[in-house]
């Protein structure tokens, strides 16, 4: 008789009873290769301290947690209750999941460190980038959650927004840190107020003073220098050959201390088509000055790949906001319209060598479509408060990591081949649990009597319930005309 007693040495916590005789359930054992995650995490936790490690609990609730991600494209305790057939209570794995001294940064930490020891990397790009989480109309419990544009249709939308960093390899790409972003109310309600009185024709002077700068609301850029910042200091093994960020991030503090903090590397950023520039002692928009010094064309390898004709033109030019020289690129792909301005710190680099490099920004699109598709960072990964926003993403990063270790994507990166998409990796992980499932059920003393058991089972979990949509069995009230009101009718028409 199978009790979930078997594996929670806690009797306190909360926890639902099913006899399955024997039997795994749809995700009731984690697959081997999630095993093997957690056993390479826990030995890589206890480099750090031999008693830090993870208990047998914590290994089993992490490993399901992981494993009914990837089943269920969620971080949602109710699915996993559901996917697991009840083995799993959504109360115990919510208990679990509060209930913990561990910093969930060190597991982080300790994940991206069994990754690098694991394929041997040595060496690789950083690239920042933010991405915004779209929540519902109510968010008073979710941490850090602002009004954000919504492009689709242009308005508003309460979410949350993070500020990322990205470790491409020569072999993988890896998210490394994360942090949430939130702008300072009292500077927003200001920059409001500020917009409406300029509109009104009021003087400077007159108008309020911007708010001093609140330390618990720390700016996008500032968060990215904190997580380089954290990554250097954590693996100061690992060369950084370049820095790459999007036009927020191409401002003077930023890009002097990211160079700074890599030892001096190579920061690529973006200029706004209206920022000034130096030629010959007149300053100009960086636009202005391009038109003038049309580009070229040149084929450049698209991350390392397909090659692509590009227009390119460059020049050592005075940047007026960052109060010194920069290396400033005009660059258009072929069927664009329009050039982007791309500067550099490092001004010995070559011109295709820094365009070519700066196409691997976006591989962060790609990392947060999967992200938000396949890792269950989305609408239903919302866990309330700081602790259970930051705990959830942390969970959601490591599903990430654990997908890179999986067999048939570790033997093909070990080979030199071309690594399998997340999208059909999670479909084959789901496949591979289900039929873990029926094998077990065939392979039972009694095969008949252990279907009819889960028959059983899916039935107490997965129940029917009411639909609001439908008008069955509601009163809809008296839908036709009140021969008392027939002559006040006449009369009000006429009267018109």
């Amino acid at each position: 008789m199978f009790s979930l007693h078997n594996l929670v040495f806690d009797e306190s916590l909360p926890v639902k009873h099913y006899s399955t005789g024997g039997m795994k359930m749809l995700i009731g054992e984690t697959l081997p290769f999630v095993t093997a995650y957690i056993e390479e995490l826990d030995s890589t936790l206890r480099t750090f301290d031999s008693q830090s490690g993870l208990t047998r609990y914590r290994k089993a609730w992490l490993g399901f947690c992981i494993l009914a991600i990837i089943v269920t494209d969620s971080v949602c305790w109710k699915r996993f209750e559901r996917a697991s057939l009840g083995r799993w209570s959504h109360s115990c794995l919510s208990w679990a999941f509060r209930y913990t001294t561990r910093s969930w940064k060190d597991l982080l930490q300790a994940s991206v460190i069994a990754i690098v020891n694991r394929y041997g990397l040595t060496e690789g790009i950083l690239v920042v980038d933010d991405s915004d989480h779209p929540r519902s109309k109510s968010t008073t419990r979710l941490y850090k959650t602002y009004k954000l544009h919504h492009k689709p249709s242009g308005g508003t939308v309460n979410g949350q927004r993070c500020v990322l960093l990205l470790f491409v390899t020569p072999l993988v790409t890896l998210p490394v840190g994360v942090e949430f972003y939130m702008p300072d109310p009292a500077v927003t309600a200001w920059n409001r107020q500020d917009r409406a009185l300029r509109k009104q024709g009021v003087p400077a002077k007159v108008r309020p003073e911007k708010p001093l700068t609140n330390p618990h609301y720390p700016t996008k850029q500032e968060l990215a220098l904190e997580l380089l910042s954290d990554f250097r200091g954590h693996f100061p093994q690992l060369r950084i050959r370049c820095i790459l960020a999007d036009t927020l991030y191409g401002t003077e503090d930023f890009m002097d201390t990211a160079s700074l903090m890599s030892g001096g590397k190579q920061v690529v950023s973006q200029l706004r088509k209206n920022q000034k520039v130096r030629f010959r002692g007149k300053e100009l928009p960086v636009e202005t000055y391009f038109r003038h010094h049309p580009g070229a064309p040149f084929t450049i390898k698209i991350r390392g790949g397909q090659e692509q004709t590009v227009m390119v033109s460059s020049a050592r030019l005075y940047v007026c906001a960052h109060k010194t020289k920069r290396f400033v690129m005009a660059m258009k792909y072929e069927g664009e319209e329009e050039y982007r301005y791309l500067v550099a710190t490092e001004m010995s680099w070559r011109t295709l060598d820094i365009v070519q490099v700066h196409t691997g920004r976006w591989l962060v699109e790609v990392f947060i479509q999967d992200w938000s598709s396949y890792e269950g960072w989305r609408q239903l990964a919302k866990q309330p408060d700081e602790d259970g926003s930051r705990r959830s993403l942390i969970l959601s990063l490591l599903c990430d990591h654990c997908l890179l270790l999986h067999p048939e994507q570790s033997a093909r990166l070990e080979h030199n081949l071309p690594a399998c998409t997340v999208g059909s990796l999670c479909e084959v992980i789901k496949m591979e649990s289900l039929m873990q499932c029926l094998w077990d059920v065939v392979c039972s003393e009694e095969p008949v009597m252990a279907f009819q058991q889960l028959t059983m089972h899916v039935k107490e979990v997965f129940t029917l319930r009411d639909s609001g949509k439908h008008m069955v069995g509601r009163d809809l009230g008296r839908l036709e005309p009140t021969p008392s009101l027939k002559y006040h009718a006449r009369v009000m028409m006429n009267a018109a």
